[in-house]
């Protein structure tokens, strides 16, 4: 057993699952590196939130990295839900104690470790994005979907309370925002700015914002706060995006104006960073 007392970390042989892993934290560092991200922490300030900064997302997304290879890992076994389940829980807790007890990745846990999983499961061959988003939905959705709803979460409350299927609705259905939003919007990003990655990054995000329930939205705003969101992000896409000149001042004032409302797009957040790994996964075999 290992320092990390997980049975199911893999040897450092095991190539794929350690460049699975690492893919994984170099999704959550570029989502981190982000910016415009309208409310959200990046390296420049740190959004709405009075709790963490660019270091605390650092400290977690360093501390929960082992156990990304410990799910490819598990996924290789074919590990039922539980296991998943137990793995994740144990990279909670390790966010937890290198956070000082905040809440900076849950929602990346979930969604970048089923698809570590996986990739467990698939092991090195070549797939597509959608390919390996959809497969969660095909080896874990039926679990997903009838897990109980979570009672200790804002998400999993603001779900309840306004009737949305929040994170565990999308990875049950194999993401279909990011297949359908997400990835199209990162693509067309790249065309649009071949020589800016992070303007493709911030393109891929207000696609998502326009769309998603996001439930640290509702958590935070409720339905108007949602709506708000929701506007700002479409009106910033049918501005041009980030193919209009300003299009950095458009998303700095979008920023500011979430800022002074304390709204928090930490869902959209999640999606992106899962958008970004699913992307670099596609092109690694």
């Amino acid at each position: 057993m290992s320092d990390l007392g997980l049975q199911d970390t893999l040897p450092a042989s095991d190539l794929w699952a350690e460049r699975v892993a690492d893919l994984a934290h170099a999704a959550l560092i570029d989502e981190l590196e982000t910016w415009p991200k309208p409310g959200l922490v990046s390296p420049v300030d740190s959004g709405s939130h009075h709790d963490m900064d660019a270091g605390t997302l650092r400290r977690s997304a360093a501390a929960i990295r082992p156990y990304f290879t410990a799910l490819v890992a598990a996924g290789r076994r074919n590990a039922g839900m539980g296991e998943l389940r137990a793995i994740g829980l144990r990279a909670e807790a390790a966010m937890l104690a290198a956070t000082g007890g905040v809440n900076a990745h849950r929602g990346a846990i979930f969604s970048l470790g089923l698809i570590c999983a996986g990739a467990g499961v698939a092991g090195p061959v070549p797939a597509s994005a959608e390919a390996r988003a959809e497969a969660v939905a095909r080896l874990w959705g039926g679990a997903i979907a009838g897990a109980p709803a979570s009672t200790d979460s804002h998400g999993g409350r603001a779900a309840r309370r306004y009737g949305v299927g929040g994170a565990s609705a999308e990875a049950a259905a194999g993401f279909p925002t990011i297949r359908a939003v997400g990835l199209p919007a990162l693509r067309l990003g790249r065309v649009q700015a071949p020589e800016d990655p992070e303007a493709a990054r911030v393109q891929c995000f207000f696609a998502l914002l326009a769309v998603l329930d996001d439930t640290n939205l509702l958590h935070r705003g409720g339905a108007d706060g949602l709506t708000r969101a929701r506007e700002a992000a479409m009106a910033f896409r049918e501005a041009g995006g980030i193919a209009a000149p300003d299009w950095r001042d458009r998303a700095v004032a979008i920023h500011r104006s979430f800022v002074v409302a304390r709204l928090s797009p930490g869902g959209c957040a999640d999606l992106l960073a899962t958008t970004l790994f699913l992307d670099a996964l596609s092109r690694e075999v």
